[in-house]
């Protein structure tokens, strides 16, 4: 897929950084755009149902939030499942979210502004960090975009589930085999950390901006998720676009859907860290 999406971004520096995690180290890649800080920081969490993906595969997404929002990013490569199964891929997230606090200043980045960005499984895991770094107490973080999010239980009837369990990519039977393998127990299903739409409370998380995909079986999933964070009293807005299929947003240098998606979310971000421009 690498080659077919051309030369990434170019952005003013990257570098990539071991940390300490409760399962041992993971690498963090950070992203800083030119100019002077105090930046903003995004956490970009790439998807991969929780057994594949990488740094290299959301490389693309990362730099071209850097340039388009003016933030710096901070890619993370968590443990993978069914090697390492729930809760570790996400407390390798909150271990690197907690990093990005005590360090992003080494940086140039704004510790006080920090936003989260994940797609697919990645998104499953950007909406399950703000649940636990509210429920820490911290640290804070200012916006969440969830980008076509894994969130709820997948045998559910849901409209986008029965009309494309096939035939578009991303599959029914694959979505429960990948939560299979990022399981713990079955009451995982039970877990709000596990699967966010099953959380009793949503209140006091970060505003969202939901991008679905019309042709994607998750895409009801990031619609419930919204109806459930507005009625929490978060202010949360879905963003559906039309025509394409799961992982779209990967395609930003291919095709307009995807680099329309990329100008929303870049939009919303600035406006959630209060960048006039």
């Amino acid at each position: 897929m690498l080659p077919m999406l051309g030369e990434p971004e170019p952005v003013a520096r990257v570098e990539d950084v071991t940390i300490p995690v409760k399962e041992g180290t993971i690498t963090v890649r950070v992203y800083t755009p030119a100019g002077e800080g105090p930046f903003p920081v995004l956490m970009t969490i790439h998807g991969g149902g929780w057994i594949a993906g990488s740094l290299a595969v959301f490389d693309h997404v990362s730099r071209a939030l850097v340039n388009r929002v003016g933030c710096i990013a901070v890619s993370v490569e968590h443990h993978l499942a069914p090697e390492h199964k729930f809760p570790v891929p996400l407390e390798d997230c909150y271990d690197a979210l907690v990093w990005t606090a005590g360090h992003i200043a080494n940086y140039g980045g704004d510790p006080a502004r920090i936003a989260v960005l994940g797609e697919s499984a990645g998104g499953n895991l950007a909406a399950a960090l703000a649940l636990l770094a509210r429920d820490r107490g911290g640290p804070r973080l200012a916006y969440q975009v969830l980008v076509n999010p894994a969130l709820g239980y997948p045998a559910i009837d849901r409209p986008s589930i029965r009309e494309m369990a096939s035939g578009y990519g991303l599959t029914r039977e694959d979505l429960i085999w990948c939560y299979e393998q990022y399981m713990s127990s079955p009451d995982d299903w039970k877990n709000p950390y596990f699967v966010p739409m099953a959380s009793e409370d949503l209140s006091g998380l970060p505003p969202a901006l939901i991008l679905t995909a019309e042709y994607d079986l998750l895409r009801d999933d990031g619609a419930v998720y919204g109806d459930q964070l507005r009625k929490a009293g978060v202010p949360a807005e879905v963003v559906c676009t039309e025509g394409v299929m799961h992982g779209f947003f990967l395609l930003t240098s291919l095709i307009e859907p995807a680099r329309q998606a990329m100008d929303t979310a870049a939009a919303a971000l600035r406006k959630g860290f209060g960048i006039d421009r």
